[in-house]
């Protein structure tokens, strides 16, 4: 059976505060500034931020003259874009409702945390204007590895089942083109790149930070999730993050 079938499972692993992401996750949007190269916005372009966030890149793209809509599953992440002045909206990328409304779309470490992948890349493709293109980067095959062994290995010893039905997509390149192919997409250029990254709060604020939301799905209360991140964090003996991001262009036929 499909993942688009298990309709009554969420469609997304995260969860979201704008306030705790801007001080832990900054790093995020900061080593975004390299696929948003791959974009190039151009000024009178309409453009759909996927998963926008806060609006970081989503302003980078208004400051290059285009026009831009950001969308996010994530309430606290809406209002801190639209306290930017951003059109941010609440909306999941599976269920995006635009037919045909941009030249262009954009997406920042969000589709792999996307459960229903194939929906999500059929909504992207309708949301483009014939010979739209779409750009972006997203967790690869191998991404996180030594970190989601060291969190789910505490979980474990802690009495905790990892949620393994609502697991990231870290694609193969492979992997990656057959579901954007599948959905009409041409010309797709995907390509996996190693990104180790210093975590500057460390790896226990990352946990809680980044993983809020398969906590969550594991049952862990509030007071035992700081011992869990600690505990993480000792494991691995390093802030250094195993980070594999998959980096991507493709275009809309015309």
């Amino acid at each position: 059976m499909g993942e688009d079938t298990l309709i009554l499972l969420p469609t997304s692993t995260s969860q979201w505060d704008a306030a705790d992401y801007a001080r832990v996750g900054g790093f995020v949007p900061a080593l975004g500034m390299a696929a948003l190269e791959l974009l190039d916005p151009q000024p009178g372009e309409s453009i759909l931020d996927i998963g926008c966030g806060d609006g970081t890149l989503s302003e980078e793209i208004r400051t290059r003259g285009a026009e831009v809509v950001g969308i996010d599953n994530s309430l606290s992440m809406i209002a801190a874009a639209r306290a930017r002045g951003l059109d941010a909206r609440l909306m999941d990328a599976a269920e995006l409702k635009f037919s045909e409304s941009f030249d262009a779309a954009f997406s920042n470490a969000t589709l792999h945390w996307i459960l229903a992948k194939d929906r999500a890349a059929r909504a992207i493709w309708f949301a483009l204007k014939f010979g739209g293109r779409f750009c972006g980067e997203m967790g690869g095959e191998g991404n996180l590895a030594v970190l989601r062994e060291a969190l789910d290995d505490v979980l474990v010893l802690r009495g905790f089942g990892p949620p393994t039905y609502a697991a990231n997509w870290y694609p193969s390149v492979e992997e990656f083109t057959e579901v954007y192919e599948g959905a009409g997409f041409t010309e797709v250029d995907a390509r996996l790149i190693e990104r180790p990254t210093q975590l500057e709060h460390g790896v226990a604020a990352w946990v809680l930070t980044f993983r809020a939301g398969w906590l969550d799905r594991a049952g862990v209360p509030e007071d035992e999730r700081q011992g869990i991140a600690d505990a993480v964090a000792d494991r691995v003996g390093s802030d250094m993050a195993d980070y594999v991001r998959l980096r991507f262009t493709m275009r809309k036929p015309k």
